[in-house]
């Protein structure tokens, strides 16, 4: 389970640790195949799942009824960890997996076993939650204030700083990326153009090399 080292619900928790504490609870691996819907938006949240291996996509259906993709959950990542004791635990998106996934698997009271019986465990939730909550408020931040070139600039700087290297690879396609931003991919394309016309970036398919970050944000 060395997975479940990388989830914020086990930070600062050793192998051995993580293990012993496993011990007192009851859980399962489960595995899903490639393209399987693991939730439609509406759905309760019934279980605890953290990504162990493999990838899941999720997509909120936007006005005009097109689905946009919201976020992807890789290995060590929790699924909807805030609704797992929201009084509504119907989840706001739907889900499906990109490839095979496979999960490890507990019940609500389970986690909260661990949580009533283990401070690490109690802090690094209540850290995930709170952290949750930063993101939502940046998130609608850069939606409703951004200009089209502040949200540009905004995602290649934060995928430089995830991927920890000035040459970006972006998982999505440019419609998807203009579709999760609430533009035209035309103003995306547009955008893109620019900065590297004005030297900002170097454009190479789905890789975009960053030059001189203060060129895009002037």
């Amino acid at each position: 389970m060395k997975a479940l080292r990388s989830c914020p619900l086990f930070a600062g928790m050793s192998e051995i640790e993580i293990d012993l504490t496993l011990g007192n609870i009851s859980y399962q691996l489960v595995s899903l195949p490639s393209h399987e819907v693991y939730a439609l938006a509406g759905m309760p949240c019934k279980y605890v799942d953290i990504v162990v291996s493999g990838k899941l996509i999720c997509r909120m259906a936007a006005l005009s009824g097109k689905q946009v993709e919201v976020s992807r959950l890789h290995s060590g990542n929790m699924v909807a960890p805030a609704f797992i004791f929201s009084k509504d635990r119907s989840l706001p998106v739907s889900v499906e997996t990109d490839g095979k996934v496979q999960l490890f698997r507990m019940r609500p009271e389970e986690l909260k076993r661990l949580i009533d019986l283990d401070e690490t465990l109690r802090m690094n939730y209540i850290r995930i939650l709170s952290n949750i909550d930063v993101f939502l408020t940046q998130k609608m931040k850069v939606l409703s204030l951004f200009t089209v070139r502040e949200k540009v600039a905004y995602l290649l700087m934060e995928r430089a700083g995830e991927q920890g290297s000035n040459e970006v690879h972006l998982e999505r396609s440019r419609q998807e990326i203009a579709d999760s931003f609430g533009i035209q991919k035309f103003s995306l394309l547009r955008v893109l153009s620019d900065f590297e016309k004005e030297g900002a970036i170097e454009i190479h398919g789905r890789t975009i090399k960053i030059l001189d970050r203060r060129k895009m944000l002037k």
